[in-house]
């Protein structure tokens, strides 16, 4: 048990560093994460070589690590991570492998990764709701130029919705497919709208930090500065101050609060009986 305590104990150290960092500079560094791993592998190694009787604390910590690292990159090329994210998970992957069973460590993993997405999106939406609020003439305005771009996807989402609510009287679940089409189109225009209009700033080029993202393409000297998932190096930043004039970069929500949130309902469901009890009643 005190291996557990120890690298759930120094997880949760790091993981509101992690938070106060994302929070306040909107970024997560390297070094937080890779200390973690180093940590982690560091108490595992020497836990299996003085303490345990055999190498399986260690061994579970690199199929954790391995599996995440999967992980971590499958979001971050799917655009569902940004960088410092896609590197908090990973050093996660050396912490939470605790059975020395790799079966009962995939359910932990499991049940993580569907804790997080919970959380995530229930976290996404709240802030979103938040935002969009703050900064309602933005969104308004938005919602208005997307609603009328995607008029398409109303017409269709009522027509479908409609169709559905009409099969209902003979199909009492139907009603909710067809709840569920309607609102789509909406909510889809709702998250956009905070993304593309109420997320976006003008920035002067000193207050660029690495891996900020450009909103749109710009043109320095004949060198193109791409809007890509990347974001900005220090060489193109070094580029813009340059160049003095102000960028627009998009911001996206911090997301360390989630893994943290995440984390510690993992660590209260594994101190009662819900493990068990959830991997039951789905027969895993």
């Amino acid at each position: 048990m005190i291996e557990v305590i120890f690298l759930y104990g120094l997880a949760f150290v790091w993981l509101i560093f992690a938070v106060i960092s994302d929070l306040k500079s909107r970024e997560i560094p390297n070094w937080l994460n890779f200390s973690l791993i180093a940590f982690a592998f560091g108490f595992r190694f020497f836990y299996s070589l003085f303490v345990s009787t055999d190498f399986s604390l260690f061994y579970q910590g690199i199929l954790g690590f391995s599996i995440f690292l999967v992980l971590g990159n499958l979001f971050y090329y799917n655009k569902m991570f940004a960088g410092g994210d896609m590197k908090l998970m990973i050093s996660l992957g050396a912490v939470l492998p605790i059975f020395s069973s790799f079966a009962q460590n995939l359910k932990l993993f499991l049940l993580f990764i569907l804790i997080y997405l919970f959380v995530g999106a229930i976290y996404g939406i709240f802030l979103s709701l938040i935002i969009g609020v703050i900064n309602f003439k933005k969104f308004k305005k938005g919602f208005l130029v997307l609603f009328n771009k995607n008029k398409k996807l109303i017409i269709w989402g009522t027509f479908f919705a409609f169709v559905f609510i009409l099969l209902s009287f003979y199909i009492n679940y139907l009603f909710y497919f067809g709840i569920l089409i309607f609102v789509f189109p909406y909510f889809y225009l709702f998250l956009k709208s905070v993304d593309d209009f109420c997320m976006v700033r003008e920035v002067i080029p000193s207050k660029l930090t690495p891996g900020d993202w450009l909103s749109e393409d710009i043109k320095v000297k004949g060198k193109t500065f791409r809007a890509n998932w990347d974001g900005l190096s220090e060489e193109e930043i070094n580029r813009l101050k340059k160049r003095g004039k102000k960028v627009l970069i998009r911001y996206g929500i911090q997301f360390a609060p989630v893994f943290l949130i995440s984390f510690i309902l993992l660590w209260i469901f594994l101190e009662t009986t819900f493990f068990d009890l959830f991997f039951r009643s789905i027969g895993f």
